[in-house]
């Protein structure tokens, strides 16, 4: 577009946030939401089928964990590498980029004959896993507006709990039918089939694409599939400010240096929690009840739908009030329940309350966290920051995996496991209660207001 015939500049942020959702986006959202339902269900799926693995290799449960650490050390990595990469290259790129890693390794999963060979083709899924959640998470916030922001994307962040609470319900129907090696298959076609309609379908971030320079009928393009209506002719767009150094020094930059780590220690002891209950509620569940593998399966699938419904009314709660409040009062809760699970182990009615109201406060606190991540960075390094804060609770997650696998090897009562989980959801409340506060006093103009790009 000649620079002569450029006579007004429109903020694309502006553009998206006075704007009912449209169409384009509403379809956007449907793709995230499929591409989090197919993560949740192939990063779930490892501890539903890890007690028939271990029946038919002989496994120690020591060495189960092995198994699952190789899975989120892989998300961990994929997290820190696809992150930065998204910023310089696209969002779209690397998330298409993540899912055909992803689906592959599940699929070569499948064919896996010893546990070594399957150690490595789950670290490789977590490659794959790990960078298409964080990048899922960015675009779909930078296509949604402001006042709706966490509500949006927490909703659509339900496809992560449903697909993982599918992955218990299927389960439950296919181990004993079809075997575990069925459900890697199921966890390696749906991605690579997903892949090409996100090539023709999702639109590219156009904040990124404005940050880079893209050309202005590039992005005018997107804009008018959002509103067709729109009178974008000879318009020039902005509203994104450029980065300046490094995505990930920019991290710590500009005030943020106490609220990224924060932000990490919340991740952290979040995702510890989660993975740690995920992936050996099966296993402690049988070990401290009566419960079949099936059973056991249904009542972990209890975490995830508990964690769907509380994302949703979390995600709302975040728009209408205080989000570190909303979220810290949601950990508090969390905690308290899962102390109700240790002491329900011999009534199966109220164990599987308690293990969906903690899926509730724990899981759909961590999916208003995901949604607090986006809001916190800039455009220039929001993949990096959401990627990074991913990273670190798969750390913690790898962390909680083997936790969970030492404590049992060492024959502590799933009880007590149960009860000791309490005490990193708590850190995370006080976590966020404290972000809160250092967020407060960013905005009363201890930060520049051009270094706090939060739209």
């Amino acid at each position: 577009m000649p620079a002569e015939e450029t006579h007004r500049v429109i903020n694309v942020q502006d553009f998206i946030d006075s704007r009912p959702l449209s169409a384009v986006q509403k379809l956007l959202l449907l793709l995230c939401f499929l591409v989090v339902a197919i993560d949740g269900f192939d990063t779930a799926i490892i501890g539903f089928i890890a007690p028939a693995i271990r029946a038919e290799w002989g496994i120690e449960v020591a060495r189960v964990g092995l198994l699952f650490a190789a899975g989120l050390f892989g998300l961990m990595l994929g997290a820190f590498a696809v992150g930065p990469l998204a910023d310089r290259h696209g969002r779209k790129t690397m998330l298409i980029v993540a899912m055909v890693v992803f689906g592959g390794a599940s699929l070569a999963a499948a064919l896996s004959g010893s546990l070594q060979s399957l150690i490595w083709l789950r670290f490789l899924t977590g490659l794959g896993l790990g960078g298409a959640m964080p990048t899922t998470i960015t675009i779909a916030s930078e296509y949604c507006p402001k006042p709706r922001r966490s509500s949006l994307v927490t909703l659509m962040f339900c496809g992560f709990t449903i697909g993982s609470a599918m992955g218990g319900i299927i389960a439950s129907q296919v181990l004993p039918r079809y075997g575990w090696r069925a459900l890697l298959v199921l966890g390696g076609v749906a991605p690579l089939v997903l892949a090409p309609l996100l090539g023709w379908e999702l639109p590219e971030s156009v904040r990124y694409l404005v940050n880079k320079g893209a050309a202005q009928d590039r992005v005018a393009a997107i804009l008018r599939r959002i509103a067709p209506a729109s009178d974008l002719r000879g318009a020039g767009f902005a509203g994104v400010a450029k980065a300046q150094t490094s995505p990930v020094r920019q991290l710590f930059g500009g005030g943020l240096f106490w609220a990224t780590l924060l932000l990490w220690l919340a991740f952290f002891a979040s995702l510890l929690t989660v993975y740690l209950l995920t992936n050996w509620m099966p296993t402690l569940i049988q070990q401290s009840s009566s419960a079949s593998i099936a059973d056991a399966a249904f009542m972990t699938a209890m975490f995830q739908v508990g964690a769907t419904l509380g994302a949703i009314l979390v995600g709302r709660a975040m728009d209408r009030f205080e989000p570190h409040h909303v979220l810290c009062g949601a950990y508090v809760a969390g905690a308290a329940f899962v102390i109700a699970i240790s002491l329900s182990t011999t009534a199966p009615g109220l164990m599987t309350v308690a293990v969906f109201a903690a899926g509730f406060c724990i899981s759909g606190g961590q999916v208003g966290a995901n949604a607090l991540s986006a809001a916190l960075y800039p455009t220039p390094y929001r993949a990096t920051g959401v990627a990074w804060a991913n990273g670190i609770g798969r750390s913690g997650s790898i962390v909680g995996s083997l936790l969970g696998g030492a404590l049992l090897g060492l024959g502590w009562h799933p009880t007590t496991v149960y009860a000791l989980v309490a005490i990193p959801v708590f850190i995370s409340a006080v976590a966020l209660l404290s972000l809160g506060a250092v967020r407060r006093r960013q905005r009363t103009g201890a930060v520049p207001a051009a270094e706090l790009d939060l739209g």
